[in-house]
Order: structure tokens, then sequence, then C-alpha cells
């Protein structure tokens, strides 16, 4: 795999670090946000290739942070793959609808998130 820049965006330190080491260890820059305002934010500057973000945030949750990156062209074409603990259909379809390409659900093994990685990448 070419090395390639992901964010990840989640307000847990443990699931952020997990998900960055995961990252990582398969080749990719990474740069992370512990928000949703604050992954708009670096999404629009940092241009990253693929977004891994959790849904229940502070300040902005992920749904809404996905549906502004999905809203503008500069970051439009970015996929956004959740990783959450929400589970239920509803969650999923409404993470489609909101523009989310993937759903990995918590507690995730790392073949999930590398699963991904090789989807998009």
């Amino acid at each position: 795999m070419a090395v390639r820049k992901v964010l990840v965006v989640d307000d847990s330190p443990t699931d952020l670090a997990n998900i960055k080491n995961i990252v990582n260890e398969a080749g990719c820059i990474v740069i992370t946000a512990t928000n949703g305002k604050e992954a708009v934010e670096k999404a629009k500057a940092e241009q990253p290739d693929l977004i891994f973000m959790d849904i229940i945030m502070p300040d902005m949750d992920g749904y809404a942070a996905c549906r502004l990156l999905h809203n503008e062209n500069e970051t439009r074409e970015i996929p956004v793959v959740f990783v959450t603990s929400k589970n239920q259909k509803a969650d999923r379809l409404w993470a489609q609808m909101q523009g989310g390409k993937a759903f990995v659900t918590k507690p995730y093994a790392a073949d999930a998130i590398i699963d991904q990685l090789k989807a998009f990448l």
C-alpha cells in the first residue's frame, strides 16, 4: 500500500491512539482530531485520502461533520468511515444519508480498520 494520509477523529484518547497506531503501522501518515469541528478544519487543510470518524463527540458530532464535509467541494470526495459504538440499523442508514461510506462497530478488531484502508486507498 502506498503511503497515504488518513484523518482519525475520536474524542476518546484510547480509541484515537488505537486507530492511529493501526493506521500508522499500515504505512499511512496519520492526522488526528478530537471533535467534528476540528475534523472539518483539518480535512480542509490537510486533504486526507480517508477519514475514520466517531459519531458521538463534543462540539460537533460525526454526523454533522460528515454532512459538512460531504457538502463542500474541496472535501466532498474524501471517504468517511464511521467507527462507533452505535450499532442500530437506523444508525447505519443515517450515517449513509450523511455521506458516510462505511461503518465499523466498536469494539473493533485491527483487521476491520485494515479492511477499510484496503477498500478505500
